[in-house]
C-alpha cells in the first residue's frame, strides 16, 4: 500500500472514533474513556508516520510552499498532542465540559485531515511519484508493526 492510502485509512479510523465520541452522552463514561484511549493511540502512531516518513520526504521534494505546509501541519499536530488531547483526557467524561472539548478536538482534527487530503496529499503524489510513495508505505507498515506490536489496523 502506498503512504497516502495508509494515512487516509488512518484518517477514516480517527474520524469514526471522533464521531462515536461526539455521539456519546455524559452517561457513557466507560465508553468515552475507551474511545479517548483508542483515539490517543491512533493519533500517536499516525503522527509518527507522518512526521518521520511522509512529511520529511514531502518537504525535501518541494519548495517554499511545501515547507510552509510542512511546518503548519507539524504545528497542528503539536496543538492536538500537547494541548487539546491532554486537556480532554483530564476532563471528567461525565461532564458537559467533556462534550464541548470533544467537539473542539473533532473540529481541529477534521480541519487538519481536510487540508492534508485536499492540499498536501495531492501535491505529494505529484512531487514524490508512485514508486517513492510505495517505498514510504512499506516504511510506514514496518513502523506501525513495531509501534503497535504487529496489530496493524487496515
Amino acid at each position: 500500500m502506498n503512504a497516502i492510502d495508509i494515512l487516509k485509512a488512518d484518517h477514516e479510523r480517527v474520524k469514526s472514533i471522533l464521531t462515536q465520541l461526539e455521539d456519546s452522552t455524559e452517561r457513557a463514561v466507560k465508553k468515552r474513556a475507551e474511545l479517548i484511549a483508542k483515539l490517543e493511540m491512533e493519533i500517536t502512531i499516525h503522527t509518527r508516520l507522518e512526521e518521520e516518513i511522509l512529511y520529511p520526504a514531502y518537504k525535501k521534494a518541494g519548495g517554499k510552499e511545501q515547507e510552509k505546509m510542512y511546518y503548519e501541519a507539524k504545528e497542528e499536530h503539536r496543538t492536538v498532542d500537547s494541548l487539546v488531547l491532554p486537556d480532554l483526557k483530564i476532563t471528567d467524561p461525565a461532564s458537559v465540559e467533556f462534550s464541548g472539548r470533544a467537539k473542539v478536538v473533532k473540529e481541529l482534527l477534521e480541519h487538519h485531515i481536510e487540508e492534508e487530503e485536499t492540499e498536501m496529499f495531492p501535491q505529494a503524489r505529484k512531487l514524490l511519484g508512485k514508486a517513492e510513495l510505495e517505498a514510504l508505505g512499506t516504511q510506514m507498515e514496518a513502523m506501525k508493526k513495531q509501534l503497535n506490536g504487529g496489530n496493524i489496523a487496515a
